[in-house]
């Protein structure tokens, strides 16, 4: 093969590369709803109903619905993401996801990588134990006892800030009705959940062998949460169209389907 051929060639490779990673750079047309504005991707909680779980194959939950009618108001278009809520906050930071609503409680600790929404639900960490068990009724009574929680939420961390304090066993899982289910099969003493979930789990499942042990242990809102620095505008418009909901009546209504007044 004379040197000339040998050049050629090795220009077509070339050329053919480039037409290659040109076709392979664009990668961001997902993210792009069919009027070429972003189509945002928005977390939520998996399995935390009454905010948000499957039913006949769809999701639905306060966070949900609260979430697509704040959409449609202020004229958005999103994914839903379900996911275990330790995956959340990560996938935010990483920028895999542009948001999310998730029963998250707005912290201290969680606005140093995290901006927040103004609050959109009033909610508190319960005690929570076997309906047989008439030990506990108070966080006096933990001493020595052992916990079960679900990973990366505000029960977590109480009991992991008052594990030495009150020599806890600490029992982690991924979802809420595990958490549950090892405290009703007594391979846990007690559990940690905000009182709205758990207080939904009661009235709806007549065969919950749970009971709440005493009166909250916090008090704290819920928050829709994007990146630091990052997706103001859809925090905006999360703000503008949930001030909007609760003017109209839509956010009571919603509210209202699953926690009574």
């Amino acid at each position: 093969m004379n040197k000339k051929s040998l050049v050629g060639i090795l220009l077509a490779s070339v050329m053919s590369i480039g037409i290659l990673g040109g076709c392979g750079s664009s990668n961001n047309d997902s993210s792009k709803s069919a009027d070429g504005n972003k189509k945002y991707i928005i977390a939520c909680d998996a399995k935390y109903a009454p905010f948000s779980f499957e039913e006949s194959g769809k999701y639905k939950g306060i966070d949900v619905e609260l979430l697509d009618a704040i959409a449609k108001e202020e004229k958005f278009e999103y994914d839903l993401k379900p996911m275990d809520f330790d995956g959340i906050i990560p996938g935010i930071t990483s920028n895999q996801l542009d948001g999310a609503i998730a029963g998250m409680s707005i912290t201290d600790e969680r606005k140093q990588t995290l901006d927040f929404s103004d609050g959109y639900f009033v909610s508190g960490l319960s005690l929570v134990v076997n309906k047989d068990n008439a030990s506990i009724n108070g966080v006096n009574d933990l001493k020595g006892k052992s916990a079960s929680i679900k990973k990366g939420t505000a029960g977590s961390k109480f009991a992991e800030d008052n594990a030495e304090k009150y020599g806890l066993k600490l029992n982690y899982f991924n979802d809420s009705p595990s958490m549950f289910q090892a405290v009703e099969n007594g391979n846990a003493d007690f559990l940690l959940e905000d009182f709205p979930v758990i207080a939904y789990k009661i009235k709806v499942d007549s065969g919950a062998k749970l009971r709440i042990a005493g009166e909250k242990l916090t008090n704290v809102d819920y928050g829709f949460a994007v990146k630091k620095g990052s997706n103001a505008d859809l925090l905006k418009k999360f703000n503008e169209g949930l001030k909007k909901l609760k003017d109209n009546g839509q956010y009571d209504k919603i509210v209202g389907q699953y926690i009574g007044k």
